[in-house]
């Protein structure tokens, strides 16, 4: 095996469930402090983190990822223990192979080769990882960010290492995300016997035309980098279980996925216009998950097209599509970042897998960064 297949199966094999770690930053540790890294464990609540750092100068280059995976599901649907790695037809399988246990072992082994060519390389390398990605992303990288510009440590190149790759290996690279900002909506009417309507108030009948122009505006039309603002509701909640009563409320709640062309003061505020419309009362909270952020240009984003292309000879496309990561909780400290990692076809799945000859690639791709950036 190569070093960097060895490692993705050692950690792989570890049971790491979010929000357990299971041992594999102490894996990553070893490896890091044998090649001169210094490293600070990071506990907050239930969650195991750590910052490791090379170096005291600047510019400090950051990996950034998660020893968390998702849990396996129905262990009859994999065909091998989803904790037991196994490479077969050319792939490794097991949970946490593509996302990101793959990408963790590629970023380790970037780090060994690149130190022994360059021991004195200039700027620092930084590792920075947690154990809650999967999971509420309240005690990790958040938190570290958090304690890391308490003391003025700025990081000025974050490469987070999330399946970013669509078709084959480097094809993607993610340089922005969309924002994330919930919406709990209640609309309030008259409970009453379903057969004596004139003493209640639906609320649901009361909301219908206001919800249907919600789910027909246009909330902003994207631009460049990023697509249309999405409203998607996932969840209503209507009625008592019994069939003889209007309910008295009526509970729906919503998700943006929304670009720079917003900001949830402006959502807010439009959707608040447009509820205000209704003839009824109601009852709005918000949570915002995170920021949209974005790195159009930059020493980063040149340096990782540059190495993608030299690996895989082709060039990627830039991409803003996908969920949230934990970028989002670094890019507001000005940091420029991007996600670079495997194929995404299979994360979350049952047999998620990543193709071994991807492993090693992958570590090229990032020894090249650190090569660019640094040497």
């Amino acid at each position: 095996m190569s070093a960097t297949l060895l490692l993705a199966t050692e950690l792989i094999s570890r049971t790491s469930i979010t929000p357990e770690d299971a041992g594999c930053q102490a894996l990553m540790i070893k490896r890091l402090e044998a090649i001169g890294f210094k490293v600070e464990k990071l506990h907050f609540g239930d969650v195991d983190n750590f910052w490791a750092r090379r170096g005291t100068e600047a510019p400090l280059f950051v990996f950034a990822g998660h020893t968390d995976v998702v849990p396996a599901g129905n262990l009859d649907k994999w065909d091998s223990d989803p904790f037991q790695p196994e490479i077969r037809d050319g792939r490794l399988f097991g949970r946490g192979a593509a996302d990101m246990k793959g990408s963790l072992a590629a970023m380790v082994t970037a780090c060994e080769a690149f130190i022994q060519e360059n021991p004195d390389h200039k700027g620092s390398i930084g590792f920075l990882i947690t154990s809650d990605e999967e999971g509420p992303a309240v005690n990790g990288t958040v938190k570290i960010v958090e304690t890391l510009e308490a003391r003025n440590e700025k990081i000025d190149y974050c490469l987070v290492g999330e399946p970013s790759s669509s078709q084959q290996l480097g094809d993607t690279v993610k340089h922005g995300r969309r924002g994330s900002l919930h919406g709990f909506l209640t609309i309030h009417g008259k409970q009453g016997h379903i057969a004596y309507q004139h003493l209640a108030n639906n609320p649901l009948h009361a909301f219908a035309p206001i919800l249907m122009q919600l789910c027909a505006e246009e909330w902003c039309g994207g631009n460049h980098h990023f697509p249309a603002t999405g409203f998607q509701i996932y969840h209503l909640d209507h009625g008592t279980g019994a069939e003889n009563i209007v309910p008295g409320e009526f509970e729906m709640r919503f998700n943006f996925r929304f670009s720079t062309e917003l900001t949830p003061e402006s959502i807010e505020t439009r959707m608040r216009e447009i509820l205000n419309q209704g003839d009824f009362e109601y009852t709005l909270d918000w949570k915002l998950s995170g920021q949209p952020f974005l790195t159009a240009t930059g020493e980063l984003l040149d340096a990782t097209v540059a190495s993608i292309q030299e690996v895989t000879g082709k060039a990627p496309e830039l991409s803003t599509a996908g969920g949230t990561s934990d970028g989002r909780f670094i890019a507001p400290t000005w940091a420029q970042v991007l996600e670079l990692g495997p194929l995404n076809a299979t994360i979350h799945q049952v047999n998620e897998c990543v193709a071994v000859e991807d492993l090693e690639k992958l570590s090229k791709i990032y020894q090249g960064i650190l090569s660019k950036l640094l040497d």
